[in-house]
C-alpha cells in the first residue's frame, strides 16, 4: 500500500504564496464550474491516466476534489505511475472553502489537456 501526503487548506494557501508546485483539480467540470482554487489546473478523474505523462517531470502535484477522496485516489494511482511527489488536499475543496480561502471561476488557462 502507497502511503499519501496530505497538506491542509491553510498550508496549502501559504504552499501557493511561497512554493512552486502543479495544483491539479480531479472534480468534474459540473462541480468545477461553481469555482477553483487559483492557479489549479483541471483534470477530471476519469480522465487521469489519460494524462499521467503530462504530470511527471513536477517536483511536486497536490491534488484535491471535493472531500478529498477521489484525489486521494489520484495520488494512489500516481505514486504507482512513478510519481511519488503527489499531496492530496485533506478534505477537498470544502476545506478550502470553509476556511473562506479565495476561490476563482475556472477559464481557459485552468485546463491541463
Amino acid at each position: 500500500m502507497v502511503a499519501i501526503k496530505h497538506v491542509d487548506a491553510r498550508e496549502l494557501s501559504t504552499w501557493l504564496e511561497n512554493e512552486k508546485f502543479l495544483l491539479l483539480d480531479v472534480r468534474t467540470p459540473g462541480e468545477t464550474a461553481y469555482g477553483i482554487i487559483p492557479g489549479a489546473k483541471l483534470l477530471p478523474l476519469h480522465l487521469l491516466p489519460l494524462h499521467v505523462d503530462k504530470l511527471k517531470g513536477h517536483d511536486k502535484v497536490v491534488v484535491y476534489c471535493q472531500s478529498g477522496a477521489r484525489s486521494a485516489q489520484a495520488c494512489m494511482f500516481l505514486a504507482r505511475q512513478g510519481i511519488e511527489s503527489s499531496v492530496n488536499l485533506s478534505n477537498g475543496i470544502m476545506a478550502w472553502s470553509a476556511e473562506r480561502l479565495p476561490m476563482v471561476r475556472p477559464d481557459a488557462d485552468s485546463q491541463l489537456l
